[in-house]
């Protein structure tokens, strides 16, 4: 409903709805943490739903005329890059094995309190015009850091990959004994294809955690 009432500039609702929204979050993340109610698949999917709502937001109040399509544009453009640059390094060089950095938090909060300023100032003019100026530069310059930044961190473990991979070409071959050892591969098992299943499930919440 957040999307549809923003549409309709419903936005007292609006901020009513992501106080109760923000509220259920924190109570569930404390109840996950304090009982040990999680699983795989809800730190795949919780993650995953926040960032589509977020983008969900930006999207509607730029069709409203409050947020500018550039920004937008360009908040989709970064997450579109860091997607993309993940799985292609995880088809080209392997697992991703990455956390997010210090910038994406940065902008992942300078984004939710830019959408927060923006709808606050459409239902109670506050905070001032300016201030929500400030704060979609601030969201400009963040998301821009952090693009560059995850370019950056792909580009160096490619690399080290690569580097590693011509090392290993050029060392001397092995005895044939030594060989055969290493390239025994163990027998196909029942509880494989979970295991690979489980492996799958961790790479996705891998490459979500990297665009978050």
């Amino acid at each position: 409903p957040v999307a549809h009432w923003i549409l309709q500039e419903r936005y007292a609702d609006v901020m009513l709805l992501f106080a109760v929204a923000a509220s259920t979050d924190a109570l569930d993340g404390f109840l996950a943490k304090r009982f040990g109610w999680t699983s795989q698949l809800g730190k795949f999917l919780d993650p995953l739903a926040d960032k589509l709502l977020l983008l969900a937001v930006f999207i509607c109040l730029s069709m409203n005329g409050v947020v500018p399509w550039l920004l937008t544009g360009l908040v989709l453009l970064r997450d579109l890059v860091i997607a993309f640059g993940a799985l292609t390094y995880k088809l080209l060089f392997g697992p991703v094995n990455g956390n997010p950095t210090f910038a994406s938090k940065l902008n992942t909060v300078t984004q939710i309190v830019f959408c927060l300023a923006v709808v606050a100032a459409a239902a109670y003019q506050w905070p001032a015009e300016w201030m929500v100026i400030l704060l979609g530069a601030l969201v400009l310059f963040s998301t821009c850091v952090s693009g560059i930044d995850y370019t950056l961190i792909y580009v160096r473990r490619a690399q080290v990959v690569v580097r590693e991979h011509a090392e290993q070409a050029a060392a001397p071959p092995r005895p044939r004994g030594e060989l055969e050892i290493h390239e025994r591969r163990p027998a196909v098992g029942v509880h494989q294809p979970v295991r690979l299943l489980g492996e799958i499930v961790e790479q996705l919440q891998v490459l979500v955690a990297d665009v978050l």
